[in-house]
């Protein structure tokens, strides 16, 4: 019973640890990936569509981006997507596809790029110690229950503080690639 606490714990843990990473993926650096447009949702059909479900997106080089609508009559509605996104990309239309260019990003916006890295993995840190705080009451739950004896309390909690310590870890080592991505010319 206690150490499913654990087990609970640490799934959760590593969700949010993947959530932070996804929210990494989608913040431009100077390259052009398909991952920029993973949060995009495109109104078709009647309803907003995630932009993977109804175009593929290329990247022919290093500074542009294509995307391939799989039917030519919702061409327009994602270029409107993209337009109203906080991408900062203008799109251009070519039959079928719409191409993004990639600017190469300023100094300026590369700091405040990392801004917003830094504020997401804040973010990704409280969400595992939201993780270690349930878990720890959960513990302290069992204890006072008698479910668990003051030894194996003490023992899980120290496991339990590991475990955070391990994740927050590992956000701290995605963040640090993700700055070194964007400072990087």
């Amino acid at each position: 019973m206690p150490d499913t606490v654990l087990k609970d714990a640490d799934s959760k843990m590593l969700k949010c640890v993947d959530a932070t990473r996804a929210e990494f993926s989608s913040i431009r650096t100077g390259r052009a990936t398909p991952a920029l447009l993973d949060r995009l949702h495109v109104e078709a059909y009647g309803a907003a569509v995630p932009l993977k479900q109804i175009a593929s997106v290329s990247t022919p080089d290093a500074r542009t981006l294509v995307i391939a609508a799989f039917d030519r009559n919702t061409v327009g509605e994602i270029k409107k997507a993209i337009e109203k996104s906080d991408l900062g990309l203008t799109p251009n239309v070519d039959g079928n596809a719409i191409r993004l260019g990639i600017p190469p990003l300023s100094e300026e916006r590369r700091r405040d790029l990392v801004k917003v890295v830094k504020k997401k993995a804040e973010d990704g840190r409280i969400a595992v110690r939201n993780v270690r705080h349930r878990a720890h009451d959960d513990l302290k739950a069992q204890l006072k229950d008698h479910r668990i004896t003051e030894d194996d309390g003490k023992r899980l909690q120290e496991q339990l503080q590991k475990l955070t310590d391990r994740y927050v870890k590992e956000i701290d080592q995605i963040v640090a690639s993700k700055e070194k991505e964007i400072m990087e010319v």
